[in-house]
C-alpha cells in the first residue's frame, strides 16, 4: 500500500488515504518512486467542482522521481521506437509531463504530444505507473545533459518539478503568441503589448523577447497583492541578470473583477477587453466553466485571434529545460522573495494547503510524499 492525496466529489473534499501500490501491467510501463509532486492551479478546477468528476481521483499531475521498475520492452535491443526504450534504466531520475505521450502516434510524431491518442492525465501518490513510458518520460539522468550544461550538478531538485507542467506551458504560451503571424510588427521591433501574464509566463516571455531584442510593454494582472509583489521581484531579478531594458513591466490588480484566474470566464472576458484590435489572446489553461464568454462576433469585431488549448508539454521539455537551467536564480530557491516555490511539505498538510491555495493565501506548494 502507499499514501495518496485524493479528491472526493463533488467539491472541496481532499483526503490523505492509503491505496494499492502500482504494478507493471504492460511491457511499455515504468514505475516511478515520486520525489516531489506539485499543487498546481489546474488542480483547483477539480477541487472547486468546476469539472465533471463523479469518482474519487488521485490528485497531483506534476511530479519528478526515480525509476524503480521497468517493463520488458525496455532493453538495449529496442529498435524503431522512442529512444528511452533502449536507454532508460532503473535508478534514473525522470520528470513526466502531465499526460501520457506514446511518442509513436501521428500526433506525437508531429510534436503535438498534447493530443496523443493514448493521452490520459496523471495523479501522483508515492509511486506512479507510467504507461507508454518510453515516449512519455524525460530522462534527467541522460549523460548528454551533463555534457551540455556546465552547471548541471547545481540544478535544484525542487526546480525540476516545474518541467512537468507550468514551465513548458508558460513557455508555450509565450512562443505561441510571439510567433503568431499577426505579430509581424513586433518582430520588426515596434512596441509589444501583452496582458494577463502569470509568473512563469513572465519569465518565459522575457526570455523570448530578449532573444529577439524586441521592445515590449508587459502588464501582469493579479488580484492577490503578494503575487503581484512576487512578479515584480522576479521581473527585477531577470531584467538585471539579462541587462535587458528595452521595455517596461507593471503588475496591477483589477478590483472590479470578481475572479481573474485561469479556469474562470472572467479571465477570458478581461483578456478580450484589454487586447488591442488585430491582437492575439493566447490561452493555455483549462476552461471548464460554461457558457464560453466569447462569440465569433466578439472576435470578428476586433479582428482578434484566439489560440486556445493544452500545451504539448513533452515536446516543449527540451526548450523548457534550457530556460530552467538559465534561470536557476528564480526557479532554484524555496521560500525567498523571488522564489516560485513557497514551501515543501508532506502529504499530511494537503487538506489545509489545498484550502489555503484555493483562497490565494499561499503560492506554489511542493509535496514530499516521504516527509513525516
Amino acid at each position: 500500500m502507499q499514501t495518496a492525496v485524493r479528491f472526493h466529489p463533488p467539491s472541496y473534499d481532499i483526503r490523505v488515504e492509503q491505496i494499492p501500490s502500482p504494478k507493471i501491467c504492460d511491457p511499455d510501463d515504468a514505475i516511478v518512486k515520486v520525489q516531489f509532486s506539485g499543487l498546481c492551479g489546474s488542480d483547483l478546477h477539480v477541487y472547486r467542482g468546476h469539472e465533471a468528476v463523479d469518482q474519487i481521483v488521485t490528485s497531483g499531475h506534476e511530479f519528478i522521481g526515480e525509476i524503480v521498475e521497468l517493463g520488458s520492452n525496455f532493453n538495449e535491443n529496442a529498435v524503431d521506437r522512442p529512444r528511452l526504450y533502449s536507454t532508460l534504466k532503473v535508478g534514473h531520475k525522470v520528470v513526466s509531463p502531465f499526460t501520457i505521450n506514446c511518442g509513436e502516434c501521428q500526433f506525437c510524431r508531429l510534436g503535438i504530444t498534447c493530443r496523443c491518442l493514448e493521452s490520459k492525465l496523471f495523479g501522483s501518490p508515492q509511486y506512479v505507473r507510467i504507461p507508454k513510458a518510453g515516449g512519455t518520460l524525460f530522462n534527467l539522468s541522460d549523460p548528454a545533459l551533463k555534457e551540455k550544461y556546465a552547471n548541471f550538478s547545481s540544478i535544484s531538485d525542487s526546480s525540476l518539478l516545474f518541467l512537468g507542467d507550468i514551465l513548458p506551458t508558460g513557455l508555450f504560451a509565450a512562443v505561441q503568441a510571439l510567433h503568431h503571424p499577426k505579430l509581424l510588427p513586433a518582430i520588426l521591433g515596434t512596441p509589444w503589448p501583452d496582458h494577463l501574464v502569470g509568473r512563469i509566463l513572465l519569465i518565459a516571455l522575457l526570455d523570448q523577447l530578449a532573444k529577439k531584442q524586441l521592445r515590449y510593454r508587459i502588464v501582469g494582472i493579479d488580484l492577490v497583492q503578494s503575487r503581484r509583489e512576487k512578479m515584480t521581484s522576479i521581473y527585477e531579478m531577470v531584467n538585471k541578470a539579462e541587462n535587458y531594458s528595452l521595455g517596461t513591466f507593471v503588475a496591477q490588480g483589477v478590483e472590479e473583477a470578481k475572479v481573474t484566474i485561469v479556469g474562470h470566464n472572467s479571465a477570458l472576458a478581461l483578456a478580450y477587453d484589454l487586447v488591442r484590435p488585430f491582437g492575439v489572446i493566447s490561452s493555455v489553461g483549462v476552461h471548464g466553466e460554461r457558457p464560453f464568454p466569447l462569440t465569433g462576433g466578439n472576435l470578428y469585431d476586433k479582428n482578434v485571434s484566439l489560440d486556445f488549448g493544452r500545451c504539448p508539454a513533452r515536446s516543449m521539455l527540451p526548450m523548457a529545460f534550457d530556460l530552467l537551467v538559465k534561470r536557476q536564480d528564480v526557479f532554484g530557491g524555496v521560500g525567498g522573495e523571488s522564489s516560485l516555490v513557497d514551501r515543501v511539505v508532506g502529504f499530511e498538510q494537503a487538506v489545509d494547503l489545498y484550502s489555503a491555495f484555493d483562497k490565494g493565501q499561499v503560492g506554489k506548494i511542493l509535496f514530499d510524499p516521504w516527509k513525516q
